[in-house]
């Protein structure tokens, strides 16, 4: 990771966490002197499964995943790309060790709130709490789709429900196998499938 404190790169951010929530000129203040940004080379981990994630990122450029092992196996439960935020729902929020890994899937630039900071705007800024409260109701949203997808029977049926309702304009840029992986297809069954749409 390569951290960075030029102000002028923390500006994505605040115009994300604003289109949220209009924020007040002292919270705007507050997150210029304390965004950092940074940047991860491709396939490097952002946070391993069992250390504490406490940065909240907000990705610039890039793409990143969630993986976890099982029986030796990696089983990618989510990928975030350009003005989408990430973070360990575990380590984050509750202060604890992830339950996954963080992994950068192409070169990738973010910018980043820690916990402290995070928790002292909540505690401080009344419009950052608006944002908190908007930023879970996408997770549960988020992780409500990804529930439905997990419960189709069908990996054709998967696959069109994601195109249709999550993230269709990434799918050429995804690695097949982590793609698959999500999709909990074969990654030869997914070739064959998008073959197919074409």
């Amino acid at each position: 990771m390569f951290p960075s404190k030029n102000t002028e790169k923390n500006l994505l951010i605040i115009l994300y966490l604003n289109a949220i929530y209009p924020l007040g000129p002292s919270l705007k203040n507050y997150l210029v002197q304390h965004i950092k940004s940074c940047s991860f080379l491709k396939n490097r981990f952002i946070c391993e499964a069992g250390e504490i994630c406490d940065r909240l990122y907000f990705i610039k450029k890039g793409m990143v995943r969630g993986y976890f092992v099982s029986d030796g196996i990696e089983l990618t439960t989510w990928v975030d790309t350009e003005n989408e935020v990430f973070t360990s729902i575990t380590g984050f929020f509750r202060n604890q060790p992830c339950q996954e890994n963080i992994q950068s899937l192409e070169e990738t630039y973010c910018d980043y709130l820690e916990y402290e900071d995070y928790k002292y705007c909540l505690n401080n800024f009344p419009e950052m709490r608006q944002i908190n409260r908007i930023l879970l109701e996408e997770y549960y949203i988020l992780a409500e789709q990804r529930v439905y997808l997990a419960r189709i029977p069908n990996a054709q049926k998967r696959l069109a429900y994601y195109m249709e309702n999550m993230k269709p304009h990434i799918v050429e840029r995804i690695p097949r196998k982590h793609l698959a992986s999500y999709l909990a297809i074969r990654p030869e069954t997914l070739s064959r499938l998008l073959k197919e749409r074409h």
